[in-house]
């Protein structure tokens, strides 16, 4: 068993074929990318900005087989495995555990709203025990923007205390510090060896100062030296100044569709623009938002150079 290790997370963009199937290939290599250069301690794959409910399941099944053959340490990923489908999701969980990649990032079963914290407790139990396997790390998603289904801190405590180091955390997409705080404070965090990552790296170092694990972020595709940055750098005015540089940058991002976004910013830093292709119902940026987010790249002190 190899838990995911803390730190700064992109929740990975997704290549698509003009068919609509998934690039592995160029996934891949993208996870590379951010891993290396990127500036990233680990990848989320086929999340949320990864787009990760439009991604076909035969796709989803092989692509942790992909990143074992090219040998990406399992303590760097974090794969979505959520479904609303519980075999779905058991399926999609037990090929990552089979390709070595345990750290599982699952979304509640989505489709009917208003569930019972007891239904919600027997989904995930169902999942823990149909996938068998005492490696398994399961990091519940609470992102109720996007699912419809908030997760209770009270149903992390049952689950917690059912499953011990099975459940090893949460992402919490809910925008919220406060909400960060509160799982903090019910779970007792990292002294407890439960990782909670924010979605912003705005929290980054509030997070990191009350016990959370550290960000897992749509923007840190393009952002994550600069997170670095704030990270490694001593309290005291030189970070405060670098935290600001990390909230300026959030702040661009959060102007517009935040996949489209990214896979703008990655079609200019690889000059490829097949990146620019979403899966419907997502759209890619208009002209005159690539226009305004240009500019505002352009605007920021960061490493990224958009290219004509």
């Amino acid at each position: 068993m190899t838990k995911a290790r803390r730190g700064i997370y992109a929740a990975a963009i997704s290549p698509f074929h003009a068919d609509g199937t998934l690039d592995r290939a160029k996934l891949l290599n993208y996870c590379q990318h951010l891993l290396s250069d990127g500036g990233c301690d680990g990848v989320a794959p086929t999340g949320t900005t990864g787009e990760g409910t439009s991604v076909g399941m035969a796709d989803r099944l092989a692509l942790p087989g992909d990143f074992a053959k090219a040998g990406i340490s399992p303590d760097r990923v974090i794969f979505g495995t959520g479904a609303p489908s519980l075999p779905d999701c058991v399926a999609l969980t037990h090929a990552a555990c089979d390709a070595g990649y345990v750290n599982a990032l699952v979304l509640p079963p989505y489709y009917y709203k208003g569930p019972s914290d007891d239904g919600l407790f027997a989904f995930y139990a169902k999942l823990i025990e149909q996938v068998g396997s005492d490696d398994l790390r399961v990091y519940l998603y609470h992102f109720p923007q996007m699912s419809s289904v908030p997760l209770s801190t009270d149903l992390v405590l049952r689950l917690r205390a059912e499953f011990g180091p099975v459940i090893a955390g949460l992402k919490d997409s809910s925008g919220d510090f406060e909400q960060s705080r509160a799982f903090v404070e019910a779970t007792g965090g990292v002294a407890e060896d439960f990782d909670i990552y924010p979605s912003s790296e705005a929290f980054l170092w509030d997070g990191l100062d009350i016990g959370t694990a550290g960000i897992i972020s749509g923007s840190t595709n393009i952002f994550a030296p600069k997170v670095q940055v704030a990270r490694q750098t001593a309290k005291g005015p030189a970070r405060d100044a670098a935290m600001e540089a990390v909230r300026k940058a959030r702040a661009v991002a959060s102007k517009y569709p935040l996949m489209a976004a990214m896979k703008t910013a990655e079609a200019w830093r690889s000059g490829d623009d097949s990146w620019l292709q979403m899966q419907p119902p997502l759209v890619p940026l208009s002209g005159s938002q690539k226009a305004a987010f240009k500019a505002d790249l352009a605007g920021l002190d960061a490493e990224v150079e958009p290219a004509e």
